[in-house]
């Protein structure tokens, strides 16, 4: 959810439900006609001394009792006073988390006044938004009447959700949390949790709810129970209880649709799967100002001497493994092309092409950098990737040589006859692109128009949002009227470059909100969820999503006299984008009014009809799943290689399962194929682990995973992608998750090892 936390002097900013003392209102009529004032228990707004730690991000004045809604916010929030399932669809910044709030609070005084405990969980995607909820809104407007808990995977609880649940009034979570539990109840694990449990489910982001996502998995088990219940009226047996819903969006978008009958049936199959008895949106008339959008286009390159360096490197190599690509170099065309043939070249053990291919792929990223940041920022990118392959070369013992083939070595020659003319060409000026330009442009004429700016950049990667931020400090320009930037980026590991953790998101959005930083340079993570502060300058800069990405995007504009400005980047077409995004919020503008001029019995078939379509589906999807499951190849037919030389590695009978995450291999004969050497990027500490070197292929140097220290013994831990793996003599064509191997290995047996281990030590002592 988006919502930051009001201010304690309040303010006139749309995205704040403000709580006011009913003798001392503020600027006059602002909420005239918002009469929604309910009379709090005793002490029901005080919080104790003990919460004032927990409350630091939140602070609010003790004056502060009654909770007033906005119009629009008590028009969408009244069905689910009455006790209705509804989807809340508000533009970003609008106040939906504080509905929440209000709903939530009034749920459960209304159960309270009635005798009956009220039990409520919110649900949300990612682990950042657990804190900040917590935090900022539902802990300060709850306490100390309820007892408000969160539980995510960054908390280490010394206690069970169960137990967490029990005790509790509110729950705030990450959805695969709650998940996991109600599959431990169903499966008979543990007493886990049910869903009878619960009276109030708050799903954020909640168009999410689709196929194979996790919202999805936990609203099909309270439609099957719902469904069950239905039978069990008829048969005059008791009914097994469901919770509340309420979902909170900032637009449900319209997937993949391109007739409005595909948008409708899009939105339609969300409000079913979320059992919505309506999905509730108002215009915010004159609380929300939309900011003013512009396009900046650019022009391209008279010369580009450093980009055709590049390209003279790449088609060097295409000769070299006589490759033909049919497309422009630079382009996601040509990204797609690569990586299928390098993907054809390990299947087939064509090392030559493979690692070709591998150095064809950095080349395209080193001009796609080239188009979006600095020139000198691609060239480190190219030698720093250049330098770690020569290391990986370089075994830690002199007296152990890892092979280096003539492909190689003729890849690693053309960089070194190349490089001084990239490192010469990167620091001319005139040869920069021209996006970088107008981003300079744009950036000095709005800090520069405005007493007090604060900005976000969205842009693609997390490598140029790095460079950016980096390029912004060196900039004396920038310093000069003020600009203090830093990035936020991704906390999931899908990446090389290394993620943040939730608490350094945490810590860039708080000196954002104290105005130590202006200018947030930030990926898509920004764009949804994150609870960050308003601003009146928004720049996507060659970086546009889905109509719900660019909705969430411009709604971080949300403070008065906002600019929203889109600026084009070479090959990534957001004008075209822009335009085709603007079409689907259209789309889906007319599709949601449609749905809701619909009588309430057609609406209700409907509902009824997907439902049943969805339960049917899902019954499919389960009976394929346990034939697959039954159909689990042996670990012994299953054979790992190495991608770099093909040479064997081991078998399924070798690997063991860490908790179920973890494939690790500890057998003597795989320690005497592989290296060990230290990578301090790679350390992290969990409760009961921590990483802290790379595993390679001894011969080849090829990277095959991190060596993993867990509860005092070495594990090396094996990532699947790093290998070639054959099942039953077939080979497997894209195998980079282990999920997508059928394959159920045995549980890490650590007594045994332990032993073994222990034994091993007291020989080498004797």
């Amino acid at each position: 959810m988006e919502e930051s936390q009001a201010e304690a002097e309040g303010g006139d900013s749309i995205e704040f439900m403000e709580f006011s003392v009913a003798e001392a209102p503020q600027d006059g009529d602002l909420y005239q006609g918002a009469s929604v004032d309910f009379k709090p228990q005793p002490n029901s707004m005080e919080l104790s001394q003990t919460e004032g730690s927990d409350l630091q991000a939140a602070p609010r004045g003790p004056e502060r009792e009654n909770i007033v809604l906005r119009d629009y916010q008590m028009d969408v929030a009244r069905p689910a006073l009455e006790g209705k399932n509804i989807i809340i669809c508000l533009p970003t910044g609008s106040g939906k988390t504080r509905v929440a709030v209000y709903i939530t609070k009034k749920h459960l005084d209304g159960r309270r006044a009635e005798g009956r405990a009220g039990k409520v969980v919110v649900l949300v995607n990612k682990v950042p938004l657990v804190e900040q909820h917590y935090s900022a809104e539902f802990l300060p407007f709850l306490k100390p009447t309820y007892n408000v808990e969160r539980v995510s995977g960054d908390c280490q609880h010394k206690i069970s959700f169960t137990q967490i649940v029990k005790r509790s009034d509110v729950i705030i979570c990450t959805a695969q949390i709650l998940e996991n539990y109600l599959e431990r109840s169903n499966s008979g694990e543990d007493e886990g949790v049910n869903l009878s449990d619960l009276t109030l489910m708050v799903i954020d982001e909640c168009h999410h709810t689709q196929k194979g996502e996790v919202y999805n998995h936990i609203m099909m088990r309270y439609l099957k129970q719902k469904h069950k219940n239905m039978r069990l009226k008829k048969e005059l047996k008791e009914l097994v209880p469901l919770p509340q819903i309420l979902g909170l969006t900032a637009s449900p978008g319209v997937g993949e649709a391109t007739r409005m009958k595909q948008a409708e049936e899009h939105i339609l199959r969300i409000c079913a799967n979320l059992d919505a008895s309506s999905i509730m949106t108002r215009s915010l008339g004159d609380y929300r100002k939309d900011p003013r959008t512009r396009l900046v286009t650019i022009e391209d390159r008279k010369q580009d001497p450093f980009g055709d360096v590049i390209k003279k490197i790449m088609n060097d190599i295409h000769s070299h493994a006589e490759l033909s690509p049919a497309c422009e170099l630079g382009t996601q065309n040509y990204e797609q092309w690569v990586v299928q043939k390098e993907r054809t070249a390990t299947t087939e053990e064509d090392h030559k092409v493979r690692v070709c291919a591998e150095h064809l792929r950095r080349y395209n990223e080193g001009l796609n950098l080239s188009n979006t940041i600095r020139m000198r920022d691609s060239f480190g990118f190219l030698n720093k990737n250049h330098e770690e392959e020569l290391k990986r070369k370089s075994p830690p013992e002199e007296e152990h040589v890892i092979q280096m083939t003539d492909t190689e070595r003729f890849l690693f020659r053309l960089f070194e006859e190349n490089k001084n003319d990239l490192d010469r060409l990167s620091d001319i000026p005139e040869y920069e692109n021209d996006s970088l330009t107008k981003l300079r442009i744009n950036i000095l004429q709005e800090f520069s128009r405005r007493d007090t700016a604060r900005g976000i950049i969205f842009t693609k990667t997390r490598r140029s949002a790095i460079a950016l931020t980096q390029w912004t400090q060196e900039n004396p320009k920038f310093a000069d009227i003020g600009v203090k930037a830093s990035y936020v980026i991704g906390g999931g590991d899908q990446s090389v470059v290394k993620p943040m953790t939730a608490a350094e998101q945490k810590d860039v959005l708080k000196k954002f909100g104290s105005g130590e930083v202006n200018l947030l340079i930030a990926t898509s993570v920004a764009e949804e969820g994150l609870d960050i502060p308003e601003c009146n300058i928004v720049i996507q800069y060659g970086h546009l999503t889905n109509e719900i990405g660019m909705i969430q995007a411009r709604g971080r504009g949300r403070a008065e006299d906002s600019s929203c400005i889109l600026i084009e980047v070479k090959n990534t077409w957001v004008a075209e984008k822009e335009c085709l995004n603007e079409y689907r919020i259209d789309m889906m503008n007319k599709a949601i009014d449609k749905i809701r001029a619909l009588t309430q019995a057609d609406y209700g078939r409907k509902m009824e009809e997907l439902q049943y379509q969805s339960i049917m589906e899902e019954r499919v999807r389960m009976s394929k799943k346990k034939k697959k499951d039954i159909k689990n190849e042996s670990p012994s037919d299953v054979k790992f290689t190495c991608r770099g030389c093909s040479k064997p590695v081991c078998t399924g009978e070798d690997i063991q399962v860490i908790d179920n995450v973890h494939r690790v291999n500890v057998t003597p004969e795989f320690k005497d194929l592989s290296i060990e050497t230290e990578n301090p990027s790679l350390r992290e500490r969990r409760l009961d682990y921590e990483t802290n070197g790379v595993i390679s292929c001894k011969h080849c140097g090829q990277r095959w995973g991190s060596m993993m220290f867990f509860k005092g013994i070495d594990c090396p831990s094996l990532h699947v992608k790093n290998f070639v793996v054959t099942v039953s003599g077939k080979k497997i064509n894209k195998c980079n998750k282990w999920k997508d191997l059928a394959v159920k290995f045995s549980p890490f047996d650590y007594a045994e090892h332990a032993r073994r281990v222990a034994e091993s030590s007291d020989d080498e002592d004797m």
